[in-house]
């Protein structure tokens, strides 16, 4: 049940489009190829047992980890919501 300007089923098509945003965002930022055998940015050897359960991998770990800080993405409200459901 939707009021004032909001269509109905206006809430879930809010959530259904953060959902599609998460897993874009997931797609996106998956490891595709093969695994480097040292990390990109500091040349450090990647282990091979990384190598084999992350295919693709170019980064080690504290590499990744800092990579992966610098990246988070902050999401506390939905920023799709209609303007109608702001108001309230």
């Amino acid at each position: 049940m939707a009021g004032g300007w909001a269509k109905d089923g206006a809430v879930q098509d809010q959530i259904d489009a953060s959902v599609e945003d998460a897993v874009a965002r997931a797609k996106n930022s998956m490891y595709q190829g093969e695994s480097a055998e040292y990390c990109e940015e500091c040349d450090a050897a990647i282990p091979e047992r990384r190598r084999i359960a992350v295919p693709g991998v170019k980064l080690c770990i504290k590499c990744q980890v800092l990579m992966e800080k610098e990246n988070k993405v902050e999401a506390l409200f939905n920023r799709r919501g209609s303007k109608d459901s702001q108001l309230r």
